[in-house]
């Protein structure tokens, strides 16, 4: 077997292209790159080729992009039954993009034991960026007036890439999720993209595709008018607040 190296992107030459994800090492699963920047114009890029970014405040960026891929079918997100009867009442309301700094802050917030997160202050910046740019949207949920829950992504070709999300009540990611991938399906979306399996993600329906698949996924065209534009809920979910 050859040995696998880590390709470096010097931030002072930023059209350097990505390597292929084919070259990214085996372990860790997925790590392709070090270095570069966070611009749109890289992260367009990144998106495109089914790379992006992850990496701890201090470190160089890192760029991943791992075999397999745990990804979801926009119609295929597991509804319990509890979960059925939650999505049925009547006291919540679904929006786009009208509150994303709001929900990149919420999943900001350290969780659980944790004293940090990885979104970090130029994350936060450059998804920002990317949003206003329009590659970039948010799921809201939200509970007489108040933000319970949300979930930001990118969205290239026919994949929405699920970057994080945050719930501030009982199940209430899960509505995110579940709306997310209705309203996905409805626009031709192929794919929801989880990045990195977890127990929670294949019980509610994902699954791993080979990352080959996955590429050749992302190389269709993007759904009408759902490229680079501010994004509007056309569901009826019978949910008002």
């Amino acid at each position: 077997m050859s040995e696998q190296q880590l390709y470096w992107l010097d931030p002072a030459t930023p059209d350097t292209p990505f390597p292929s994800p084919q070259a990214a090492l085996e372990h860790p699963n997925g790590l392709l790159a070090a270095g570069g920047d966070l611009s749109v114009p890289r992260l367009r890029a990144a998106y495109a080729h089914g790379i992006f970014p992850w990496y701890e405040p201090g470190e160089p960026i890192l760029w991943w992009s791992p075999d397999p891929r745990t990804v979801f079918q926009p119609d295929g997100i597991h509804v319990s039954k509890r979960l059925a009867r939650t999505l049925n009442r009547n006291d919540y309301r679904i929006t786009f993009d009208t509150a994303f700094e709001a929900v990149i802050d919420g999943c900001a917030q350290p969780r659980g034991d944790s004293a940090g997160t990885w979104i970090s202050t130029d994350m936060r910046a450059a998804y920002l960026a990317l949003h206003r740019a329009g590659d970039a949207h948010a799921i809201e949920v939200w509970r007489q007036g108040r933000l319970i829950s949300g979930l930001y992504g990118v969205a290239s070709g026919t994949v929405f890439f699920g970057e994080s999300m945050f719930s501030r009540e009982r199940d209430a990611s899960k509505i995110a999720l579940v709306w997310l991938g209705r309203q996905l399906a409805a626009w031709g979306f192929e794919l929801l993209d989880g990045q990195i399996g977890s127990p929670h993600l294949y019980r509610m329906g994902a699954f791993d595709m080979p990352r080959r698949q996955f590429l050749a996924t992302l190389e269709q065209p993007a759904p009408a008018h759902r490229a680079h534009d501010r994004w509007h809920f056309e569901l009826e979910t019978d949910a008002r607040c």
